[in-house]
């Protein structure tokens, strides 16, 4: 497959996973942005036949060459985590506002928009508001594109939530869950989202789809998925949600970057359901059971072996 692709926030959890199946389709000139350096040497070890650049989006350090002669942009760079706001600014609108400058200067005919269910969510929060203003201003652009919002994502490379909870729940022998953990989540495989990805730049599809996870999980029982995929020994037992909340605080007080917080404790029990719709049918991508992609996740003989830095 010819042209050259351009994926910014490469070296994150959609980037990691995107690379190796972009690859498996023929394709041959892939360009990977990323401004975490420990996490793009990551990728470059991995995949030394391709240009991985380490770069900040948010700031004017010669990256936009980059784009030059691309065929498509797969808008993937966000700030998921953290406690301060500013950072959501800059990673998620700033860098997002730069991003879309320098596409339009340089032509760029095509570009995936990987947004987030979130922006359809009740939830409150730096990350919710900040994907919202993120896909207005990439849908403002002009530019042909289609919008993707994924649900909660898991796969290869998951550094924030299935994959720390996994790699948690290995090494605790009690696994703690918030309140009655009856909390409905639609968990989305990142390898079948991926080839959505693939089947949008191949097509030239437009429109915003939502892509949820076919199957609906509670909470509670996600996580005896889990511990059965990772053959973990914790026992899973609920604790008051108060009591998970305080504990919760506590570890944001010893780290500046904690993998979950408060905030999203109330995003997990904040009653959402997102639309599912026929994207196999759509796309022409097979869904991935949930015990099936749970198996390659946590067993994959090189890649479940990899964690990211936050």
């Amino acid at each position: 497959m010819s042209g050259r692709i351009v994926i910014t926030g490469a070296a994150g959890l959609v980037g990691q996973n995107l690379i190796p199946r972009l690859k498996a389709h023929g394709f041959s000139e892939i360009v990977a942005i990323d401004k975490t350096k420990t996490n793009a040497a990551i990728l470059r070890d991995l995949h030394p036949d391709i240009d991985v650049v380490v770069a900040d989006l948010a700031a004017d350090d010669g990256w936009q060459e980059q784009l030059a002669a691309a065929s498509a942009l797969v808008h993937g760079h966000a700030q998921i985590g953290g406690l301060v706001a500013e950072e959501f600014q800059r990673n998620n609108v700033r860098a997002s506002e730069r991003v879309m400058h320098a596409a339009r200067a340089h032509g760029i005919p095509y570009l995936v928009n990987i947004s987030s269910s979130v922006v359809n969510s009740m939830a409150e929060d730096n990350y919710t508001e900040t994907k919202k203003a993120q896909e207005a201003l990439v849908l403002a652009s002009g530019i042909q594109q289609i919008v993707l919002r994924p649900t909660l994502m898991f796969g290869w490379f998951d550094r924030k939530h299935l994959g720390w909870l996994a790699r948690f729940m290995k090494k605790v022998p009690i696994f703690p869950i918030p309140g009655s953990g009856r909390y409905l989540r639609q968990p989305l495989y990142v390898g079948d989202f991926c080839n959505i990805i693939i089947a949008a730049i191949e097509q030239r599809m437009t429109g915003t789809y939502n892509i949820s996870g076919q199957q609906q999980i509670d909470y509670i029982d996600l996580m005896h998925e889990v511990k059965r995929a990772t053959r973990a020994k914790a026992g899973i037992i609920r604790i008051p949600y108060g009591l998970f909340a305080a504990l919760l605080r506590l570890y944001g007080l010893a780290s500046s970057n904690p993998p979950f917080t408060e905030k999203q404790l109330k995003a997990l029990s904040t009653p959402d359901i997102f639309e599912v719709i026929d994207w196999p049918g759509i796309f022409g991508v097979l869904a991935t059971s949930l015990p099936d992609a749970l198996n390659e996740t946590f067993n994959h003989p090189v890649y479940s072996r990899i964690v990211l830095e936050f």
